[in-house]
């Protein structure tokens, strides 16, 4: 090796030396910054000729698990998940009330009970009376609170899923713009080890808000999928928007037809313009927007209908009265003729009958409905699993409904009116149908039925019937806008009086009210998420209001779980990847006194060389 050789090997040692010594300080100076990655230094051999002449830095390399990078990634959507859910399942029980507690709804429901119960035992009492009203009052602000909390939970998911949006959009246009900056960057040293670095960063902050595929392609570029296969970032960014609504209200609702959504949507526009609805697509499975999503759409809106159907069975319960219908004949035909006066949209008339020819028997139920634009009604209208739901628009009068029924039935029954009385017959040849039953259900609107009926609660000071509307069912967010009857809080006499002359002390009210919150067995809609669409949730109001109390817990339990148990494993895949990535003091340390020697061997060489030459030029 010739002198001028040995002096290009020591200088080139030197400088692979120095870059090692950068990269160790480099190293001790971020020990504690997150995300970063400890780097390691590659040497290569320089040849020429064959013979190992010289040294070069090859590449900077980052020390990590990419297997246990990937699968961080994956549960780390899933803490997020479970996380929010287990915030908003908590704050949940926060609405509902620590059992046992005054401001409870058991607790507030119970006083309610308790104060009808000392009415039956002193009808004549006023102070009895208005105790009773004044329990009613605080148990229809309660279901009033507890509905506006709920809405209010759903609109902080609505804001969360807005900033998430915002934080997403953020991470990919980074991604993105470090991926274009590594193409054009094709050394590998530290400056693209440190983009790396910030890229992982961004990466891990998108993991935390949906579920991601990276894959890595060549140059160090990498595209980044949800894992149902939607591209959200490559060489450019997709975008995504929501379209925040505003103000959330029960009746706000997610839908797939834009005309009907009344809450915001996400929509993903890649960077060729196409457009996509994330939500319809079920694109984002995991984690923090798809918690944000499950509670708006889901979690939330079943707990508001378990409050809507606790105010709807109590309304109903004491303002439903049963009209029996009378036997009618007309020749060969058999049936019954009901009363119809009085019934209100939502109101209901029964009807059995059997087709005598397959032995089948039909229950039906014939929807008074005075918004055309609601038609037809599904069969989840009512909470009978069993029954054939027909809406039938009233605007046109009885004779107007006799027409359409005739025209729905095809003879098989067959309907015709008279003032205020529908008949329904058979077709007039028992081998053909027979009209087994016929009665309605109609609410009461005065204090004066004749029975112990009363129109108790109202929808904002009108009747509460259940009626379904182009805007919807009436018993959709019904609990935030129940009130007691304000004629009976201005004559607290009507709970006791049901026809004239009632006595002071006749309790034949106070019973009947007591009774049916406490005794009479109600079917509630499974829309609720108590019970199933083919077998409803029937039993008291108490079991049911219990029911639900029991089944809030229960998931917010549940969700506390798998948050914890979610908790663990993302800790500890965390400390399986420091434990790689990490940077150790004392391994540097003992690194950098390797690089101290060799750095001190190439400075003697390089002494020795310019001794050896300082001689040539002497001689």
């Amino acid at each position: 090796m010739s002198l001028s050789q040995a002096l290009s090997t020591s200088v080139a040692g030197l400088r692979t030396t120095q870059a090692a010594l950068a990269l160790i300080a480099s190293n001790v100076a971020n020990a504690e910054t997150p995300g970063y990655v400890r780097k390691t230094l590659v040497q290569a051999t320089s040849a020429a000729g064959g013979n190992g002449v010289s040294v070069r830095v090859a590449e900077i390399t980052r020390e990590f698990d990419q297997y246990i990078q990937r699968q961080l990634r994956v549960e780390t959507a899933g803490g997020s998940y479970a996380n929010k859910r287990a915030e908003f399942y908590s704050r949940l029980q926060q609405v509902y009330g620590t059992p046992g507690s005054s401001s409870a709804l058991e607790t507030v429901f119970n006083k309610f009970t308790d104060a009808l119960q000392a009415l039956t035992t002193s009808p004549d009492s006023a102070a009895t009376r208005s105790a009773a009203l004044s329990a009613a009052q605080v148990l229809a602000q309660q279901l009033n609170g507890m509905t506006t909390d709920i809405q209010a939970l759903r609109s902080d998911a609505e804001m969360g899923l807005s900033d998430s949006v915002a934080r997403a959009n953020n991470a990919m246009q980074q991604i993105a713009s470090i991926n274009r900056q590594l193409a054009t960057n094709t050394n590998a040293d530290a400056s693209a080890a440190t983009l790396l670095d910030q890229r992982d960063a961004y990466i891990d902050e998108l993991s935390r808000l949906m579920d991601i595929k990276v894959v890595k392609t060549d140059h160090n570029q990498i595209n980044i999928f949800t894992n149902s296969g939607v591209q959200l970032v490559g060489v450019d960014a997709a975008t995504m928007s929501f379209d925040t609504q505003g103000t959330i209200t029960p009746s706000a609702h997610w839908d797939r037809d834009p005309l009907e959504r009344t809450v915001g949507t996400l929509t993903l526009v890649s960077p060729t313009g196409g457009a996509m609805d994330l939500i319809a697509t079920g694109a984002i499975r995991s984690g923090e927007i798809a918690a944000y999503i499950e509670m708006r759409d889901s979690v939330l809106v079943q707990a508001q209908s378990q409050l809507d159907q606790i105010a709807v069975a109590m309304t109903s319960a004491l303002s439903d009265q049963t009209v029996a219908s009378s036997a009618a004949t007309s020749g060969a035909q058999q049936g019954f003729d009901i009363d119809t006066a009085g019934l209100l949209a939502g109101n209901t008339i029964h009807l059995t009958y059997t087709d005598t020819l397959t032995s089948q028997v039909h229950n039906v139920s014939i929807v008074r409905v005075d918004d055309p634009s609601a038609l037809p009604l599904e069969d989840t209208a009512t909470s009978d699993p069993n029954d054939e739901v027909i809406g039938v628009d009233f605007s046109g009068g009885l004779a107007g409904v006799a027409t359409t029924l005739n025209a729905l039935f095809n003879g098989k029954v067959n309907f015709s009116s008279a003032g205020t009385t529908l008949t329904i017959l058979d077709d007039g040849n028992a081998n053909n149908s027979t009209v087994d039953a016929v009665s309605a259900i109609r609410t009461l609107t005065t204090f004066n039925g004749g029975g112990g009926e009363l129109p108790f609660f109202t929808d904002a000071g009108v009747p509460y019937s259940g009626a379904t509307t182009s805007l919807g069912p009436q018993s959709v967010g019904y609990a935030g806008r129940i009130t007691v009857n304000g004629a009976l809080l201005s004559d607290p006499s009507r709970l006791i009086s049901y026809q004239a002359g009632t006595a002071s002390g006749d309790a034949t009210r106070p019973n009947f009210i007591y009774d049916k919150l406490m005794s009479a067995s109600l079917t509630f809609a499974p829309e609720s998420g108590i019970g199933a669409v083919d077998a409803p949730y029937s039993g008291t109001l108490g079991s049911f209001m219990r029911q639900v109390i029991s089944v809030q817990g229960e998931a917010a339990e549940n969700a506390s779980s798998l948050a914890s148990g979610q908790e663990v494993v993302v800790n500890a895949l965390q400390q399986r990847f420091s434990d790689g990535a990490a940077v150790n003091i004392d391994v540097e340390m003992a690194n950098l006194l390797n690089l101290q020697n060799a750095y001190g061997a190439n400075a003697r060489v390089m002494s020795t060389i310019k001794e050896m030459l300082d001689m040539l030029m002497q001689i």
